[in-house]
C-alpha cells in the first residue's frame, strides 16, 4: 500500500520543515526555528537546503498574510483595521514603506506588518523581496548561532 506520509516524510525533513515554516509565518502560532534546529541536528550536511526550505516556507506564509490584507482592503475599502496592532503596523508601513517588511520575522509584529503591507498597497514584488530577505537573514543567523555553518 502507498504510504504518502512516509514518501513525503511529513513528520520531518524538508517537506515537514516547509509546512511548519509556512504555518509559523501566518496568523497561526508556531515556531519554525525549533524545527530548523532539529532538522540541522539530524542532517547537518543539508544546512543550505534546510535554510532554503525554511526561508521559502516562511516567506510564502508572510505573503499569505499580505494577500489577506490586500484582499480586505479591496473587499472592505471603507473600513479600517480594528486591531490596534494592525493599525500600528499600517502606520509603520506608511512611514517606512516596504523596507519595514525586513522586520516581518519578528514575533508579535511580523504578521500584522505583512497584513498591513497588503492593506496599504505595497506591491507583491517589493513585499516578497523584503519579507524574504528578513526571514532569510534570521535563519542564517540562527544556523550560524547553532554552529552548523560550514
Amino acid at each position: 500500500m502507498l504510504d504518502l506520509p512516509s514518501i513525503l516524510n511529513l513528520s520531518g525533513g524538508p517537506v515537514g520543515l516547509f509546512i511548519g515554516s509556512f504555518l509559523a509565518s501566518t496568523l497561526l502560532p508556531g515556531g519554525s526555528e525549533a524545527m530548523l534546529l532539529w532538522e540541522l541536528q539530524q542532517t547537518p550536511e543539508q544546512q543550505w537546503l534546510l535554510w532554503s526550505v525554511a526561508t521559502l516556507g516562511n516567506t510564502l506564509g508572510g505573503l499569505s498574510s499580505w494577500l489577506i490584507g490586500w484582499w480586505l482592503a479591496r473587499r472592505f475599502p471603507g473600513r479600517g483595521l480594528r486591531d490596534e496592532r494592525q493599525r500600528r503596523a499600517v502606520s509603520r508601513v506608511g512611514r517606512y514603506g516596504s523596507p519595514a517588511l525586513l522586520f516581518s520575522w519578528l514575533p508579535v509584529i511580523g504578521d500584522p506588518l505583512c497584513l498591513a503591507a497588503g492593506w496599504s498597497g505595497v506591491g507583491l514584488l517589493p513585499a516578497t523581496l523584503f519579507i524574504g530577505i528578513g526571514k532569510g537573514l534570521r535563519y542564517v543567523l540562527l544556523i550560524g548561532a547553532s554552529g552548523a555553518i560550514s
